[in-house]
């Protein structure tokens, strides 16, 4: 590694197709049943070599007053992970280009981790296979052996455990993005509160969208999406119904909260739909923003040539 070593990783946003959700357990945490599905937006992770003995971190783009710098950072805590793994002094400085919305429900912060890893592993040369960075990401976060993987994928357990699911054709997605973000946490407490007293039954995947992924049929994928969460969001920030029902008015295939929230996700027919859609939740005035993209995409993967 050289002084001057950089290394640029590109690291796609997900959104859930299903997400169901146990009640919680005694550690606290939730058995899930996640399809997810790589969607193109994305943060880029700019590794560079650094002195000292702690990754520095720097951020650029909406919402970067809401992302931390110091150690609660998950891509600190990535390659620090990594470090310890390997034996390699944690020097590297780690610029942040946000493009996926910060606490959207879209895991950019794991994005970010995932993005890490592969970043720090090319840059000081440790060699790890997917596999190996996988097991690391794993204890990072639930969402972000997807972030690393890509594509569409069954998550079980608390999400970290993945399948590539077969799932054909290309996908068309529009995102009403909120004023504000929501905590995951935050949000599963609700979803707790809500559920105090229920029987709930295990979480298992949806035949009705695996069925609708490995035929590539949108309408029929648009009829399958769930969240488990969408209620807990809901509570939270009534206003967000208000952009799913222009979403539905409006034609959309399938709408739902994307995760933890607040973004909403809708499924457009086309291209040109998708369009028609975006120009609609932007003049409604229920968002803040909107964004278009399509899925599936790959997962993190290492740029030849750093855009900037």
């Amino acid at each position: 590694m050289t002084p001057d070593a950089r290394v640029t990783v590109r690291v796609p946003a997900k959104i859930n197709l299903q997400l169901s959700v146990g009640l919680v357990r005694p550690d606290g945490y939730h058995d899930l049943i996640s399809v997810f599905q790589a969607v193109g937006l994305f943060d880029d992770v700019v590794a560079t070599a650094a002195d000292g003995d702690q990754p520095v971190v720097t951020v650029e783009g909406e919402g970067v007053d809401d992302v931390p710098t110091d150690g609660s950072n998950l891509a600190v805590r990535a390659a620090l992970a990594l470090a310890e793994r390997t034996g390699v002094r944690p020097a590297v400085r780690l610029h942040l280009r946000k493009g996926i919305p910060v606490a959207g429900g879209m895991a950019g912060g794991s994005a970010d981790a995932a993005g890490a890893l592969v970043a720090c592993d090319a840059l000081w040369g440790t060699g790890l296979s997917r596999d190996e960075l996988g097991e690391l990401a794993a204890g990072l976060g639930a969402d972000v052996p997807f972030a690393l993987m890509g594509g569409t994928a069954v998550g079980a357990g608390t999400g970290t455990r993945l399948t590539a699911a077969l799932a054909r054709g290309r996908y068309h997605w529009v995102f009403a993005l909120a004023e504000e973000g929501l905590s995951t946490p935050s949000v599963y407490a609700e979803f707790d509160r809500l559920e105090v007293g229920s029987i709930r039954p295990e979480p298992r995947v949806s035949d009705q969208l695996m069925e609708a992924l490995r035929a590539g049929e949108p309408v029929r994928l648009g009829r399958a999406l769930s969240n488990d969460l969408q209620l807990a969001a809901l509570s939270l920030r009534p206003r967000l119904q208000l952009t799913l029902d222009v979403g539905e008015e409006y034609g959309a295939l399938g709408a739902l909260v994307s995760g933890s929230g607040p973004t909403c996700a809708f499924l457009a027919t086309d291209e040109e739909h998708a369009l028609d859609l975006a120009v609609a939740l932007s003049s409604s005035g229920v968002c803040r923003t909107v964004r278009r993209a399509d899925g599936p995409v790959s997962g993190a993967r290492v740029l030849a040539d750093d855009p900037t």
